[in-house]
């Protein structure tokens, strides 16, 4: 499970076929290769400058993403909240309100998508020391799961458009939607 020099640098990009994979369950969060892993993509998701990132998209398909928002230069409103690796996540409950947000990711750079996703859900998931959290998720925090959780089942933003007329460019997007 280690990752290569290469690859520690290099997010999977949209159209190679990990990202389309549904990921494995990860059974021993506790072994090494694992906690090697966990570490690795909580050093790539901030030199990226993401708010999330999945296993698949540095090459691993294994269920485990990191959850790390916070004000930067992609997202300036995010809110701040602890690097948190969640790991064998599940949806158990999702609210019928929906809400259509822009959404970016490492793995289809330079496109921006208005995406519907569920205003709050209710999650299980297991943390780096395999302690279980059953949490409820709203707004920006709902919409990181959301989309983590859908690289997990091999999917990602572009497949939840409603139509392609909501994807624009990145730099039409900070010209057009983007807030001071």
């Amino acid at each position: 499970m280690q990752l290569t020099e290469n690859k520690k640098t290099m997010i999977a990009q949209l159209g190679q076929p990990v990202l389309k994979q549904k990921a494995l369950v990860v059974e021993d969060i506790l072994a090494d290769e694992c906690q090697n892993l966990i570490k690795d993509m909580m050093s790539i998701v901030e030199k990226a400058g993401g708010v999330g990132i999945a296993a698949p998209q540095i090459h691993h398909s294994l269920r485990i993403f990191i959850m790390c928002s916070k004000p930067n230069t992609r997202y300036p409103d995010a809110p701040l909240m602890t690097p948190t690796a969640i790991i064998n996540p599940e949806i158990i409950a999702a609210s019928e309100e929906i809400e259509k947000g822009w959404e970016g990711c490492l793995s289809v750079p330079s496109m921006r998508g208005l995406v519907p996703r569920h205003q709050t859900v209710t999650v299980k998931y297991h943390d780096a020391q395999g302690l279980e959290h059953e949490n409820v998720f709203t707004g920006f925090i709902a919409r990181i799961f959301q989309h983590e959780i859908d690289h997990l089942d091999g999917l990602t933003f572009i497949d939840r458009l409603e139509s392609m007329e909501d994807l624009v460019s990145e730099s039409y997007w900070y010209a057009n939607y983007a807030t001071a």
